[in-house]
């Protein structure tokens, strides 16, 4: 899942977030378009259990609406306007929208038995891979699908790969900002792939590029596709 023409995956941050709302169907095929090779995208569940696409905690930055989203019914989720008309997607409508490899964010541990379920039932093993920020979540995961990759992102300097390792990670995706080259190295010395987010400056692709990480996160999928480098 790499370009070619640049040697890392074109990986649509929320779509493609910075020319659409966020986590919108409208946002997916949008990234899809500007020529993203994957696209990341978050999950949380609602109050009566369905995974939908969402960042924050709550629907007060991304739609019209206030107030916790687990607190609210699929039914009532939808009711609110994401942007531009765009209502918040269900995960399985995403999955109509786009045909490109997903990396799916569990931004709930509790979201991770729902994910699996997903993966199993419509055989997504090959095409989605589950990131989280909370081990357990990424444990829930291996736990029901001990094959199916899954990543850890983190914050902060990436010191060593270890943590990742423990939760049997087979890539890890730290914040660019604090990625150099020799921790890109040290992770592909113990096997896994690294995808930077989230880049939007050409020059930051470019040094993303430099370092050989496997994928770029960023809001900007149509820049990195025609970066000159």
């Amino acid at each position: 899942m790499q370009s070619t023409a640049l040697g890392a995956s074109n990986i649509g941050h929320r779509g493609a977030a910075g020319l659409e709302p966020e986590n919108t169907l409208r946002s997916f095929s949008r990234a899809t378009v500007e020529g993203a090779d994957a696209v990341e995208l978050d999950l949380r569940l609602t109050r009566d259990d369905h995974l939908v696409v969402l960042h924050d905690a709550t629907v007060d930055r991304t739609t019209d609406g206030s107030g916790p989203a687990a607190g609210m019914t699929l039914e009532e989720l939808k009711r609110l306007d994401a942007g531009l008309g765009e209502r918040v997607p269900t995960f399985k409508e995403i999955l109509e929208v786009t045909d490109l490899p997903i990396y799916a964010e569990l931004k709930v541990v509790e979201a991770a038995g729902p994910l699996a379920a997903c993966i199993r039932k419509r055989g997504l093993a090959g095409r989605v891979t589950p990131i989280s920020f909370q081990p357990e979540a990424l444990r829930r995961i291996k736990q029901s699908l001990p094959e199916l990759a899954v990543g850890l992102v983190v914050s902060g300097t990436l010191s060593d790969p270890t943590s990742a390792l423990r939760v049997g990670a087979a890539l890890v995706s730290p914040e660019a900002a604090h990625l150099n080259a020799v921790s890109v190295e040290s992770c592909r010395q113990a096997g896994l792939r690294v995808t930077a987010w989230t880049v939007n400056e050409p020059e930051e692709m470019r040094r993303m590029i430099r370092m050989k990480v496997h994928g770029i996160v960023t809001d900007r999928p149509d820049l990195l596709a025609g970066l000159e480098i």
